[in-house]
């Protein structure tokens, strides 16, 4: 459970109300999700920091030691080496505070989980014709 004692109404809210060194993180975390999915939509869901983009997009949480990640695509060739650095469930990604956050791989993880959002939108689109 994130540590957070109440309920944010926006990311801005649900980042000040950690310590400064993890706002500082989450701050960076942020901008490189909004850098690949600019068009996307910010919102607190599940009482955490989320991103929507035709769907759910990306979601972050801050905890004591870490910040975690939601979904991941663990299973995916492409990022199963560099995922297995990192605690976590089937969907998850845990990001330790004493170690530099990879935000190359989460650049990369945004832009495959927009590309699945971009093509079930499509299809949708399609189906409804």
């Amino acid at each position: 459970m994130a540590t957070k004692t109440k309920y944010a109404k926006n990311i801005d809210e649900y980042i000040a109300d950690f310590p400064a060194p993890v706002q500082e993180r989450m701050k960076k975390l942020r901008a490189t999700i909004k850098k690949v999915a600019p068009a996307a939509e910010e919102v607190i869901s599940y009482t955490i920091a989320g991103f929507k983009l035709h769907g759910a997009l990306i979601y972050f949480a801050g905890f004591k030691n870490h910040i975690g990640i939601y979904p991941v695509p663990r299973n995916e060739i492409t990022f199963k080496k560099e995922l297995a650095e990192y605690k976590g469930g089937k969907g998850t990604a845990q990001f330790p505070h004493d170690k530099p956050l990879p935000l190359g791989l989460v650049t990369r993880i945004v832009k495959f989980r927009k590309k699945i959002n971009e093509e079930k939108a499509k299809l949708a689109t399609v189906k409804k014709k």
